[in-house]
């Protein structure tokens, strides 16, 4: 589906009279240095990219990952454009899960492409907010990866804000007094981490060789808006790993806790045993009927005995609840 589609010329959007399809009368639109079109597709099927490929001359390698999606982050060139791939990341609440997409973009001398699969990170906001800024517009198709790429790691911060918030919830409540069952919501945060780690990390160097100036196809005058975003990412992927740290001491505390719990256990089921082991000890000698047992004939022998195991259980009692076993 095409989303959007228009001519950029010295950094104001130009409107022709052309359907949002007629990809070649869109491309012909081109005419002065410096134009270029930005073309936004959602989903769309292999005939369209082919279509679209046609119109544009975009790589063969490149269209069929851009049709498959599921791939790695990553950046490649192909004669005079650009492939990047971008992972989105969003998060839903309810269900402690970061769900993912993925954004790519063929970038030409006079053209953008962006392929954009998966719910997140909806990009009118992004070209909106290109087209009040003539000035960063005007950097040509560079300026839209950059917008795209600012998006789409903003977007990665804003995950790890709401991440940051869970893994306190779970640090709160796995050093909280009461009994609680955090092995398996770490664990799910544990596997979101990972997520968001496949999303940030391959992207550092895609970033890195932007910002360095190894890429020719980008203006010189866009890698420094480059290096703002690379700072992002990095800042992005410092909290993942500091929350996969603090996740990882957070379960190791719980396991602690539970070996605590389990002794505290055992302690009090030992007190309450010896509790009913002593009478039954005194019970069972006086229950002996041998002729000559000392005591035998005692006229106060069962109350003597009674007494005997109510004061032994109220002592062991009285010592245990002071131990702290009870």
């Amino acid at each position: 589906m095409i989303v959007d589609s228009a001519l950029y010329r010295a950094g104001t959007r130009v409107d022709l009279a052309c359907e949002p399809g007629d990809f070649g009368r869109l491309r012909a639109g081109v005419e002065n240095p410096g134009d270029f079109v930005w073309l936004g597709l959602y989903q769309p099927s292999p005939r369209e990219l082919d279509e679209v490929a046609e119109a544009f001359g975009l790589h063969a390698l490149a269209v069929e990952d851009a049709v498959q999606a599921h791939q790695r982050p990553k950046l490649e060139r192909y004669e005079d454009s650009l492939f990047l791939v971008l992972k989105t990341l969003w998060y839903v609440d309810a269900e402690d899960a970061v769900e993912t997409g993925e954004i790519n973009i063929f970038l030409g001398a006079d053209f953008v492409v962006t392929v954009r699969h998966g719910d997140g990170s909806q990009l009118q906001s992004a070209r909106a907010q290109l087209e009040t800024e003539p000035s960063l517009l005007a950097h040509g198709p560079g300026a839209v990866m950059y917008a795209v790429c600012d998006t789409v790691v903003d977007g990665y911060l804003d995950v790890m804000g709401e991440l940051e918030i869970d893994v306190d919830e779970v640090e709160t409540s796995v050093f909280s007094t009461e009994r609680t069952q955090d092995s398996a919501r770490i664990y799910t945060l544990k596997r979101e981490l990972a997520e968001v780690r496949r999303a940030v990390q391959p992207l550092r160097e895609p970033l890195r060789r932007l910002v360095a100036g190894e890429v020719s196809v980008i203006h010189e005058d866009a890698r420094p808006f480059f290096r703002d975003v690379l700072d992002h990412l990095t800042q992005a992927h410092e909290i993942a790993e500091n929350l996969e740290s603090l996740l990882s001491s957070a379960f190791d505390a719980h396991l602690a806790q539970i070996s605590v719990q389990q002794n505290d256990d055992m302690r009090k089921i030992s007190a309450g045993a010896a509790l009913v082991v002593v009478p039954t000890l005194i019970a069972g000698i006086y229950g002996m009927n041998f002729e000559h047992m000392p005591e035998l004939e005692w006229t106060v022998g069962y109350p003597f005995a009674l007494v005997l195991m109510a004061s032994v259980s109220a002592g062991l009692w009285i010592w245990f609840k002071k131990s702290g076993w009870l």
